[in-house]
């Protein structure tokens, strides 16, 4: 049966704000949590960038559901290591309902040390290494690890849940997929792409769980929601690898310069069509996901969890049960 999750955008909304959000959606019925990782929103109107290790702190004393990043990129911007510890703690926290979900970055978030942006291949093998790292010292051995990317000198994480952090990967690509498949606890994504995920599946990841999330956004009508999203998450629209190379807000907002409203329209359901909204989580559900997580975007949050819980959650459930 699909689990139905809420996505907490560390972009959008503040330390404080996240938290009741993730309170709004357990009492809505949403069974699981997504939370983004930034050190930046991908634009100015955004405005918000916890820092979300701290966030997952107060998440874990607010509620009790489930708690994945989407995602984490432990590579440039944070040593392996100290995410290794990060986890770790949350994972205790949260009394084992975490999940660590890790991708290759976005040079919006990892360049701001001044390190050079690698290729896809590149940040791919560093991610490789950046699990194996995170793997070795969730063991609670001592780790010395001298590794093509890096360094780990006498190294012993103390505090450990009972039980490994599960580590699921953001894969987007037939290369990223395979490698998923072969070193992760779990596939992630942002599409409803069922020829992804089966990659993934064919490659050692046939029986792990599979999550995706999408974004929504629920107002009295739907030029609103249209206006909203224009505003707030062009950035949805942009195509190909921009999403991966541009280094600063202000270059998304000068490519969101070629984004129309029609397109924000075409990219994100908008307004009070319970049907749309279905439509979308149902795409995650036949393309063979297992958790699909929805974000609503702008402030209208109440609206969005007391519409969703009276109007679409039991539905998709209805939906989720009779594929199951």
């Amino acid at each position: 049966m699909v689990s139905i999750g809420y996505f907490l955008s560390c972009e959008e909304h503040g330390p404080r704000e996240l938290v009741r959000q993730a309170r709004l959606a357990e009492q809505a019925g949403f069974e699981r949590l997504w939370i983004s990782d930034h050190f930046h929103p991908w634009n100015g109107e955004q405005g918000q960038s916890p820092f979300v290790w701290s966030v997952i702190g107060a998440l874990s004393e607010a509620t009790r559901l489930p708690i994945t990043t989407a995602v984490t990129c432990p590579t440039v911007r944070t040593h392996p290591a100290v995410i290794a510890q990060a986890a770790a703690t949350a994972a205790v926290q949260c009394e084992g309902r975490f999940t660590l979900g890790v991708g290759s970055g976005e040079a919006l978030n990892e360049h701001i040390l001044g390190d050079p942006w690698p290729s896809a291949g590149v940040r791919l093998r560093m991610l490789e290494e950046a699990i194996e790292v995170i793997r070795a010292l969730h063991t609670g051995k001592q780790v010395d690890h001298e590794g093509e990317f890096y360094t780990v000198q006498n190294a012993r994480i103390y505090t450990l849940p009972e039980q490994p952090v599960p580590i699921y990967f953001s894969a987007f690509g037939p290369k990223a997929a395979k490698l998923a498949g072969r070193v992760a606890d779990g596939f992630m994504s942002t599409k409803p792409d069922a020829e992804t995920l089966g990659i993934f599946r064919e490659h050692g990841g046939a029986g792990k769980p599979a999550q995706g999330g999408f974004k929504v956004c629920w107002a009295e009508t739907e030029e609103k929601a249209v206006e909203t999203v224009h505003r707030l998450w062009p950035n949805e629209s942009l195509p190909g690898e921009l999403a991966q190379v541009l280094p600063a807000p202000r270059h998304f907002e000068q490519a969101a310069e070629l984004i129309t409203p029609e397109m924000s329209r075409q990219a994100v359901p908008c307004g009070p069509d319970v049907d749309a909204h279905l439509a979308a989580l149902r795409s995650y559900v036949d393309a063979g996901f297992d958790e699909v997580y929805v974000q609503q975007i702008g402030p209208e949050q109440e609206e969005f969890f007391r519409n969703w819980a009276e109007h679409v959650l039991p539905r998709a459930k209805e939906t989720a049960t009779a594929l199951a």
